[in-house]
């Protein structure tokens, strides 16, 4: 696809802006919290509305039309989740719909993991990324530990100048009783790829990786056909890729180790929320996962650039990808978010005055592993339907409180 001029992209990004209308219709507010989730265009609402009031059932139970219609459309989505990432063996993979990543994880963690654990192995999984992306490991060492079952969980190892994950200290970790690893594509706090590529090599062949992906499906490519990106399972919100909340699907290759067999019965599944993924993938297709990357990457450098200037703010994560005129690639790591701190506010007061000028903005925590209320900062986190000019706006208040 050719690279597109700056005024063409200006104008693609206005077209889809006028598709939510959440956004549209509050002119005077400005949403900056999309990594918590997503706001939704029209086609995933009417989408939702027509399947609700016209043949709204529940799934594989029934055998009159309006249930044949809808055990359809939860297995259509299904294979459209294999479309999407690029599953070039879709006969051997499986998709299992969940509540979130959340939940997506602790399946992997508690229906994958524990039965494939043993004594003496040991597992690697982030300490420093969301707190969803560690507790579940943890649960099932606990878990096997009650059984009798001795398993090690080590900690990832990272780069304390950069947060991304430390391959070669990492390649060096691995040993024959490494069973698991379990990763975060984009960082939810820093926003950087965290370099996933790099993850196979250092791991070797035959162990299984997790993939973090609640950050990066609807906000760049993610393309499990890709070599780099050779992972056992992508998890994910639906809810932070346009689709409607309570809703995401874990994926699975089902090449190392056995395959995902959810325990327990399964109940009725979120049939209204499976129908707006379906919308929700279509729609990111068709506007263009490359497309949106290259927006909210750009808005995101627009905003660390200036504000790196002002002396009062701390920005979170590596040092070398604040702006645009370091002169380094990565620059154009943070994949729209970018979070920061003022020297002399705290950041749930500065989130409140934030929102007071009209910007909304996570202002805490920010559900990081080992972090607590002393740890607060503010998030920025961009998405298609954000702006230059609300960018430009968000300056102004961050420079009147230096």
């Amino acid at each position: 696809m050719p690279e597109r001029k700056p005024g063409e992209v200006v104008s693609w990004a206005q077209k889809l802006r006028a598709q939510f209308p959440i956004v549209t219709t509050h002119p005077e507010l400005t949403y900056l919290d999309s990594a918590a989730t997503s706001q939704k265009p029209r086609a995933v609402l009417e989408a939702v509305e027509t399947y609700l009031t016209t043949s709204n059932a529940n799934a594989g139970r029934g055998t009159y039309p309006w249930a044949n219609r809808t055990t359809e459309l939860v297995q259509r989505t299904r294979e459209r989740v294999k479309e999407f990432l690029g599953d070039r063996q879709p006969e051997r993979s499986t998709v299992h719909f969940t509540s979130g990543a959340t939940e997506g994880l602790r399946v992997v963690a508690r229906d994958w993991l524990v039965p494939y654990l043993s004594d003496g192995d040991e597992i690697l999984v982030p300490f420093t990324d969301h707190q969803a992306n560690l507790e579940p490991w943890l649960e099932a060492g606990r878990l096997l530990g009650q059984r009798g079952v001795h398993v090690t969980v080590r900690a990832l190892p990272v780069q304390a100048s950069s947060g991304d994950y430390d391959h070669r200290a990492l390649a060096q970790m691995v040993g024959p009783r490494t069973r698991f690893v379990a990763a975060t594509h984009v960082h939810h706090v820093y926003g950087g790829d965290m370099n996933v590529h790099r993850l196979r090599a250092a791991v070797g062949p035959d162990v299984p990786v997790c993939l973090d992906a609640a950050q990066s499906i609807g906000h760049l490519p993610v393309r499990v056909c890709d070599p780099d990106l050779d992972v056992d399972f992508v998890v994910f919100s639906g809810h932070k890729a346009m689709a409607l909340p309570g809703t995401g699907a874990v994926w699975a290759r089902n090449t190392r180790g056995p395959q995902l067999r959810p325990t327990g019965w399964q109940g009725t599944p979120n049939t209204a929320g499976i129908v707006s993924l379906l919308a929700a993938l279509d729609w990111l297709d068709e506007a263009g996962p490359e497309r949106i990357a290259r927006h909210v990457t750009r808005l995101a450098t627009r905003l660390t650039d200036r504000l790196h200037h002002l002396d009062s703010y701390e920005i979170l994560g590596c040092p070398a990808s604040l702006a645009a005129d370091s002169g380094l690639p990565t620059a154009q790591r943070r994949h729209g978010i970018v979070t920061f701190r003022h020297r002399g506010i705290p950041s749930d007061d500065l989130g409140f005055i934030l929102y007071s000028h009209g910007f909304m903005v996570r202002a805490d925590s920010l559900c990081q592993a080992g972090a607590d209320e002393k740890s607060g900062a503010v998030r920025v986190s961009l998405h298609v339907y954000n702006t230059d000019e609300e960018i430009d706006r968000l300056l102004a208040v961050l420079g009147s409180l230096e």
